[in-house]
């Protein structure tokens, strides 16, 4: 009886054996990607491979936003532009609010006033009050400026220097400068 046994206890050892191996495989947890690449690195690098980055899910690449372009302030634009968009429109609106109307404004490269030679001259004429000359050496608002005042259907008789001593010229301070000196001189206003 022994010798059938054996057989038996053989054919049950082979069977459990490999109950043995097919529930270790299925025990087994799936390697992960980082556990692969790690054992491919260390057996490339006896290989002499190149190494693999190992990347985290989460590595989200960063753009780059372009900063939004400041806008040019408005005395850094050409001087016509300045001249003809802002100042002027500027000007008839301060004086349109003091009650005064202007006949007619605009730019020209003309003949300066009194001294005859050629600059941008704005010219504005202002109903029933005055005519004042606002003149630019070159196209540019830090040129050397004057200005020019006269009673209405008069020629001017004197040329006054304007903003001579300012560093920084802005729209405001043209304009505030301009009123001043017609208020100075009685002509929009009383002192």
């Amino acid at each position: 009886m022994e010798e059938n046994l054996e057989p038996n206890n053989k054919a049950t050892n082979e069977i459990s054996d490999n109950a043995t191996k097919s529930n270790s495989e299925e025990i087994k947890e799936p390697k992960s990607e980082v556990q692969d690449i790690k054992e491919n690195n260390s057996i490339s690098q006896n290989n002499s491979a190149p190494k693999v980055d190992i990347k985290n899910g989460n590595d989200i690449p960063v753009k780059n936003i372009p900063k939004p372009k400041k806008e040019l302030p408005i005395e850094k634009k050409p001087f016509q532009e300045f001249v003809n968009v802002h100042l002027i429109p500027s000007l008839v609106e301060e004086i349109n609010q003091r009650g005064l109307e202007i006949n007619n404004i605009n730019l020209q490269n003309t003949n300066r006033p009194i001294a005859g030679d050629k600059c941008w001259v704005i010219n504005c004429e202002i109903k029933d009050t005055c005519n004042f000359w606002l003149s630019f050496e070159k196209d540019d608002i830090s040129s050397l400026k004057s200005i020019s005042l006269s009673k209405p259907n008069q020629t001017p008789s004197i040329i006054e220097s304007f903003l001579i001593d300012e560093k920084r010229i802005t729209l405001k301070l043209i304009i505030s400068r301009v009123l001043q000196r017609l208020n100075g001189q009685k002509l929009i206003g009383v002192n």
